[in-house]
């Protein structure tokens, strides 16, 4: 496993870390057994990742309430990314989605952050928390000012319930005024080889400025790994169901990924690895990436996943593979 610095926090963290969505269970993936999710996790820190990310809105607590369990004995091994500002307890906040039965909101107000830090930390069964990160940006009409929500963010920094700030799925204009109102060490986001809008803004300003980025969505959704074949049908509730979040999954599209996959059978065989552990590790050789989040539904692929971040590929295959999907073009 290779590990690198998260930004300028003085933290190092795996390259590969172990994203824990599925692990909150809910309807869009179709429940979680949360028996093989603590073997996942298990297997995964075994296996040299350190970095577990979550969040509160992963299966309303659940994910943290299973990663708490899982750490528990070992918490100084684990490089621990909750978020915040996904609230669902009453209205405050600007609606964001209804989700499994609950209205949820965006509220990244104090007041709300100080009942989601220490649900948190509960929940975690831990009394500081490595990386913090908003979930999502504050927007109207209960917009909450960068200013105020970094100023609570710094406090908590002060009193040590946490170490580091990060920031998920926001704009450059916003990353800014986060860094100009206290220290960031790292951007999360949506970023893979099918998906590379971050390459013309994100990725080169956290480089030029020392802050680590998560990228998430790096297999999309599992399409990635080869084994959505064409005969796959998705129940209406499912995340990869929406097509406009991701359409590649659509028929029309499908078999150009799945052709381009095909094609790199021969890079397989050659770094002796799976399809997805080849995606991982040409994601974490991109300019400006420093952590490839990937979500482990079973022991079996965290141990995979995991193997991926001692994966070393050679320049002209990692430029290859970019020339590949390049050519797919634009999905219809």
């Amino acid at each position: 496993m290779q590990y690198r610095d998260l930004g300028n926090s003085g933290i190092s963290a795996s390259v590969v870390g172990l994203g824990t969505w599925v692990t909150g269970g809910g309807e869009m993936w179709h429940g979680a057994d949360d028996a093989e999710s603590l073997r996942a996790i298990d297997v995964a820190l075994d296996s040299g990742i350190n970095l577990i990310d979550t969040a509160p809105a992963y299966g309303w607590g659940h994910s943290e309430t299973i990663i708490g369990r899982a750490i528990r004995g070992r918490r100084d091994k684990v490089v621990l990314a909750t978020k915040c500002g996904m609230w669902w307890e009453d209205n405050r906040g600007s609606f964001h989605y209804h989700l499994d039965g609950k209205d949820t909101f965006i509220s990244l107000h104090p007041d709300t952050l100080a009942i989601e830090i220490e649900n948190s930390l509960r929940r975690l069964d831990t009394d500081y928390i490595d990386l913090y990160q908003t979930h999502w940006p504050s927007k109207e009409p209960d917009f909450t000012p960068i200013e105020d929500t970094m100023a609570f963010l710094m406090k908590l920094k002060d009193q040590g319930k946490i170490r580091a700030i990060g920031v998920s799925n926001v704009s450059i204009e916003q990353l800014e005024e986060y860094r100009a109102n206290g220290d960031i060490a790292s951007d999360q986001f949506r970023y893979s080889i099918l998906y590379r809008a971050p390459e013309a803004d994100v990725l080169p300003y956290c480089a030029q400025h020392g802050i680590a980025t998560l990228t998430y969505m790096s297999l999309e959704q599992g399409l990635l790994t080869g084994k959505v074949g064409m005969d796959r049908v998705f129940d209406p509730n499912e995340f990869r169901s929406n097509e406009a979040w991701n359409p590649w999954f659509k028929l029309v599209n499908r078999p150009k990924v799945l052709a381009m996959l095909e094609g790199w059978k021969e890079l397989t065989e050659k770094y002796n690895c799976t399809l997805a552990q080849l995606v991982i590790a040409w994601t974490a050789a991109q300019a400006g990436v420093t952590h490839v989040l990937c979500g482990a539904r079973t022991a079996a692929q965290a141990g995979q996943n995991a193997a991926a971040g001692a994966l070393t590929l050679e320049a002209a295959d990692i430029a290859r593979m970019r020339n590949d999907a390049v050519a797919l073009g634009n999905p219809e």
